[in-house]
């Protein structure tokens, strides 16, 4: 049998008073005395009283929830970000809702929806592969409702945004390889029409040309995040007449399969195939060779998204605001030449 809640009426009638004295009092009402204050709050301990926070938010317009939409809570990247915006959240004493998008735009504008039904103060997202059209993303914005981006964002909507110079991220590890010897660079490319993916390839044309390396079309290919597909793809980058002497990832985990591909068939990395990949995911250091990667600060994302976030519910800014983090390259053993290593020796 369901237990029956403590309604603020059976308060009031233990107290001898109105059930709006008594509503009034749970809310820190200037206009209640302290001590019918305290009367209230030890009556409504006694008789298990729960406040029902929906009906609360509801009342107010919004509640102490943040909403989070990302494409996938599991994925290291975005549970550390997740982690970095709840922390900060917390010590202003807002919680967090989390939903996944799954990659689905059907599913992002069902998330919003939801959100938006559940009274949230505001709503931080990375929109999803799919994502072209912004329409429930501007209803946020319409709503007055805080909505911040992060690392996937969109140019086409005017709003806050957090994400890391993906440019510069990706420039600065092919940089690395030039450094160490190797100009065959191949590019694994995720999907040219998300902005990070966009933005890494755009960095990796930068870095070859500014050092007049060629970039073979051939040496071009688009990877999903996978570490099967990074096998498959580094046999067919192999497989070429003229193969790339190293290969940068925009993921950490088609990295790996480049480096499973490799070592498997007998070549040296690095020495003979430089790998660098895109992320830092805590893998990295442990693999062998360890794997030179571009960390995404991605709980510094995470912290700056909510603190942003939070100006705009405290009122201390309603300007959108564009903050673009510095990447950071972990060197380690897979990008080095093998001659560079033994004179390290």
């Amino acid at each position: 049998m369901k237990e029956k809640k403590t309604t603020i009426h059976e308060i009031a009638k233990a107290l001898n008073t109105t059930a709006s004295t008594v509503s009034r009092a749970l809310n820190n009402n200037p206009r209640i005395s302290e001590e019918t204050r305290n009367k209230v709050l030890k009556m409504a301990q006694k008789l298990g009283y729960e406040p029902n926070t929906m009906a609360a938010s509801l009342r107010r317009g919004h509640s102490k929830i943040i909403g989070i939409i990302v494409p996938y809570a599991d994925r290291i990247f975005f549970s550390s970000v997740i982690r970095g915006i709840e922390e900060e959240v917390k010590k202003s004493g807002y919680n967090v809702i989390i939903c996944q998008s799954y990659e689905k735009i059907e599913n992002e504008i069902e998330d919003v929806n939801a959100l938006m039904a559940a009274q949230v103060a505001g709503i931080i997202i990375s929109i999803s592969r799919e994502t072209n059209k912004f329409d429930h993303l501007k209803k946020v914005m319409n709503k007055d409702k805080p909505l911040v981006l992060f690392d996937r964002t969109a140019e086409s909507i005017n709003t806050s945004s957090v994400a890391i110079d993906d440019f510069q991220g990706a420039y600065s590890a092919v940089n690395h390889l030039i450094e160490n010897g190797y100009k065959q660079i191949a590019f694994f490319s995720g999907n040219k029409k998300v902005s990070i993916f966009r933005e890494r390839f755009r960095g990796y044309q930068a870095a070859m040309r500014d050092n007049n390396l060629a970039i073979p079309d051939e040496y071009i290919i688009e990877v999903p995040s996978d570490v099967d597909q990074g096998k498959l793809v580094t046999e067919k980058l192999m497989s070429l007449p003229n193969p790339p002497d190293a290969i940068c990832s925009s993921s950490d985990f088609s990295a790996l399969g480049a480096i499973k591909w490799l070592k498997e068939n007998n070549y040296k990395v690095p020495g003979d195939v430089g790998v660098i990949g895109f992320g830092n995911d805590p893998f990295t250091q442990y693999l062998e060779p360890t794997m030179t990667s571009v960390d995404q600060k991605s709980k510094d994302m995470g912290k700056t998204a909510a603190q942003v976030l939070l100006e705009q519910l405290e009122g201390k800014n309603s300007i959108a605001r564009k903050v673009l983090l510095s990447p950071e390259l972990m060197i380690r053993d897979s990008s080095q030449k093998l001659s560079i290593k033994k004179a390290a020796v």
